[in-house]
């Protein structure tokens, strides 16, 4: 399962994937350990993934760094929890889906569509006074694009909430760079000669 949490205004955002193993009562138990100890989540998403054994939780929250290690230590103290992953200082993508049902009279549906065009969505169903919309991509892409319709007025909608996977280039980290140990030559009297080498 993947679990994207995001935090309140003015803290930093982030976004948490865990693997947890199908069971009853997994997300009763992960949101339970959220609402135990006062976490505010903005996002809780479970899906099934590649291992039919596995699923991935997405949480996207809202919080400082001491709040939100303690939601990675919490997250991985929980048995059914295979693996998590926080993607602070990772390349991914985040994706979410939203359907918005929009009133808009037959004078007026041009403009809507000129705008759902101009986001990438598409219109999926049409009726005498309103346009069902679907919409693909990050959260403030969606905002956006609600911001846009709200004039037009917004009779309903439905969102799924982010999930997010890590990129398969990943951004190469920089190592510093290790003290270079002088050694000292040892000449020995003794032993056989060498071999010379070539000046350097």
């Amino acid at each position: 399962m993947s679990i994207l949490i995001i935090f309140p205004e003015g803290l930093m955002r982030s976004v948490i994937s865990a693997l947890v193993v199908n069971e009853p009562g997994v997300l009763a138990n992960v949101a339970g350990m959220f609402a135990a100890r006062g976490f505010n989540i903005d996002s809780l998403v479970v899906g099934r993934t590649e291992n039919p054994e596995l699923s991935r939780l997405t949480v996207v929250c809202d919080a400082d760094e001491n709040t939100l290690e303690q939601v990675r230590k919490q997250l991985a103290k929980l048995v059914p929890v295979v693996k998590v992953r926080d993607f602070k200082d990772t390349a991914y993508v985040e994706r979410d889906l939203a359907l918005i049902t929009v009133s808009v009279s037959p004078e007026k549906r041009s403009e809507v569509i000129e705008i759902v065009n101009l986001y990438r969505a598409k219109v999926i169903d049409v009726a005498r006074e309103s346009l069902m919309i679907e919409i693909t991509g990050t959260e403030q892409k969606l905002e956006s694009l609600l911001e846009l319709l709200k004039p037009y007025g917004i009779k309903e909608m439905a969102r799924t909430g982010v999930i997010a996977m890590a990129r398969g280039m990943q951004p190469a980290k920089e190592e510093p760079a290790k003290p270079e140990t002088s050694k000292k030559r040892v000449r020995s009297l003794s032993g056989a000669a060498g071999v010379a080498l070539p000046p350097s």
